[in-house]
């Protein structure tokens, strides 16, 4: 009961300028001594409370402590807390968690937000997600096996600079030793990760934000047409994985996509793409395409005869 009191006591004066001691007194029907151990209490768990002399004195919360609301509407604090609490909860960052509990005090409703967010933090990812957040912000060399799109092991020895969250996987930018370059790691091929107790200098700068869509059209290659059909029967797959491309959609439910690409994605992750909608795709354009698909279904049926 009494530290449910103090809780309660904290917000109180958090959203209040003063507070008399028995006004508080008569809001938690107690005495104004027990009101005074309890902000003895607070001030030794280290919350600056600062006590007020005077005939309109009381206690209130030292103002640097505090956010100003009219910093920040109602959406902004709700979408802030939210946002944090998948951080917090991908990293397990009491850091994070602090901040949600003081922005918590300036919201304005008890309603639920109407944003809900969950960027990722897999139980299978959340070791390596902290050891990384960690290496970066101590500037701590790591190590890991890394499976590249040729399939081969390799060793890496990396200067990790950023985290990033895209496309629903995590990726680690940062500066390969091996390579003598800035490379992208994508969190789900990386094996065997460890800090290897070496330091950096900070030198490294984040990587800037691209669209990856952009990336086709600004390669000097010639861009390349891809139109695929879908059966109705995986419609939302098709819209979950080609949601940028145009589409065309028919009385009978299926549809039609159309989107630009280069030549090397016709024999990497598209036949990929495709394959795994399985009877329910079907190339249009490029032949190409088209004939490196049918290749690929020669060779699976070849395994099975």
């Amino acid at each position: 009961m009494k530290l449910e009191r103090l809780i309660s006591l904290v917000y109180m004066l958090l959203n209040n300028e003063i507070l008399s001691a028995s006004e508080l007194a008569d809001k938690y029907n107690v005495s104004q001594r027990t009101i005074y151990r309890d902000i003895e209490t607070i001030c030794a768990a280290g919350i600056p409370v600062v006590s007020y002399q005077g005939v309109n004195g009381g206690y209130g919360i030292m103002e640097e402590y505090k956010m100003d609301r009219s910093l920040l509407g109602s959406y902004d604090v709700d979408s802030l807390v939210t946002v944090l609490q998948s951080m917090s909860t991908v990293f397990q960052d009491e850091r994070a968690a602090e901040t949600i509990r003081r922005l918590k005090t300036i919201q304005s409703g008890q309603q639920a937000s109407p944003l809900s967010l969950d960027i990722g933090g897999r139980n299978v990812y959340r070791k390596s997600l902290q050891l990384l957040r960690d290496s970066i912000s101590e500037l701590r060399v790591v190590r890991f096996q890394y499976i590249s799109l040729k399939n081969e092991r390799l060793e890496r020895t990396v200067e990790p600079v950023q985290l990033l969250y895209r496309n629903d996987s995590w990726y680690l930018y940062g500066y390969c030793r091996n390579r003598q370059d800035y490379r992208e790691f994508k969190l789900s091929r990386m094996e065997e990760l460890k800090s290897i107790g070496q330091h950096f200098a900070d030198r490294h700068q984040p990587q800037a934000e691209r669209d990856e869509w952009s990336d086709y059209r600004s390669q000097e290659s010639k861009a390349i047409t891809v139109v695929i059909h879908f059966s109705a029967t995986s419609l939302a797959r098709a819209l979950d994985r080609l949601h940028q491309a145009e589409k065309d959609y028919h009385e009978d439910g299926s549809l039609t996509v159309r989107f630009q690409s280069d030549e090397r994605s016709l024999t990497s992750w598209l036949p990929h793409l495709i394959l795994g909608f399985g009877e329910d795709a079907e190339v249009i354009e490029p032949p190409a395409l088209r004939s490196h698909i049918a290749q690929r279904l020669q060779q699976m049926l070849g395994k099975y005869q």
